[in-house]
């Protein structure tokens, strides 16, 4: 009795566990080739593979046993959807926020200046009219605080977001009162 408990159980729950860790390292590792991160990038893929290794040997060691098929595919689900809530919270990279307004931008402008965020401006011409054009490349974790303040003096305004592969040159990114509470926070 005690053997099925922990071939049917136990086993497949520890293969779910691994499998959730796994494929969580491996949703940060993509997202961080993606944008760059060659030095990180290969550490947090050699702990990947490591588990998968360990945990695709545990499968195989139990071929007969279909809860441990359940427990690598529930694995899978659980950590795509827990690597993915990871890259938000951790928002690496940078954004690029473009936005279009028919209205007067000029508060939007200071506000945004004001709050210490380096912006460019032009002005254009819109279906409609001469238009307002702001550009902002700003890390994303502030780029909710940047919406709110769209929405709070622009609310009309257009704006779209894209990813930013990297950022150089003499321009500047302004750290936050938040960065830096986040950065240098008591652990």
């Amino acid at each position: 009795m005690g053997t099925i408990w922990f071939d049917y159980i136990v086993v497949p729950l520890l293969i779910l566990f691994a499998r959730v860790i796994d494929v969580s390292l491996d949703t940060i590792r993509v997202i961080m080739v993606a944008k760059g991160y060659r030095k990180l990038a290969p550490l947090v893929g050699f702990f990947q593979v490591l588990i998968w290794i360990i945990t695709i040997s545990r499968i195989m060691a139990n071929l007969g046993i279909w809860t441990t098929y359940i427990g690598y595919a529930g694995g899978f689900a659980i950590g795509t959807y827990f690597g993915m809530k990871i890259e938000e919270k951790l928002a690496l990279g940078y954004e690029l926020i473009r936005i279009i307004t028919r209205a007067d931008a000029s508060k939007l402008k200071k506000e945004l200046i004001g709050k210490g965020y380096q912006i460019t401006f032009v002005e254009g011409t819109g279906k409609d009219g001469k238009v307002g054009i702001l550009f902002i490349v700003q890390k994303r974790k502030v780029i909710k605080e940047i919406i709110e303040l769209i929405k709070q003096f622009n609310p009309n305004a257009f704006y779209s977001i894209e990813d930013v592969r990297s950022v150089s040159g003499p321009g500047y990114i302004p750290q936050t009162t938040r960065q830096l509470r986040t950065r240098f926070r008591p652990r």
